[in-house]
């Protein structure tokens, strides 16, 4: 396949919709080929794996930022770079988990006050008031 894909045809094709094709475009995560006469841009299979690549790397938790961090990356240095901001990410999750345990833990007192609870008013919303 070569410039053969229209940009609803390479939006289908890595499972996004159009408007994401663009804001990917404008962000400089993906190209832009240039509008021949004909008025119609034409993608790549390359641009095609492009976008896959974006998707997968936001669906493990990457911020855009980082996913062009990563696809400036290439040749045997790049492992180590993309260690690099995958531990980073990973210590960002593992804060995060340590968080929302915290986070779990405070709403399930407050579930067990409400289910306790016989009198008139809400101990759990009282505590919030203070």
């Amino acid at each position: 396949m070569s410039e053969s894909l229209t940009i609803g045809g390479l939006a289908k094709a890595a499972g996004v919709h159009v408007e994401t094709v663009r804001y990917y475009q404008r962000r400089g995560l993906l190209r832009e080929p240039a509008r021949p006469l004909n008025g119609i841009r034409r993608y790549a299979a390359a641009d095609v794996s492009r976008l896959r690549f974006i998707k997968h790397a936001q669906e493990s938790g990457f911020s855009l930022d980082e996913v062009n961090a990563l696809l400036g990356l290439s040749g045997r240095p790049a492992c180590r770079a993309s260690r690099a901001v995958a531990a980073k990410k990973l210590e960002a999750i593992e804060e995060r988990i340590r968080m929302l345990s915290r986070l779990r833990r405070g709403l399930r007192i407050w579930v067990a006050a409400c289910d306790a609870n016989t009198g008139d008013s809400c101990p759990a919303l009282e505590r919030l008031a203070r």
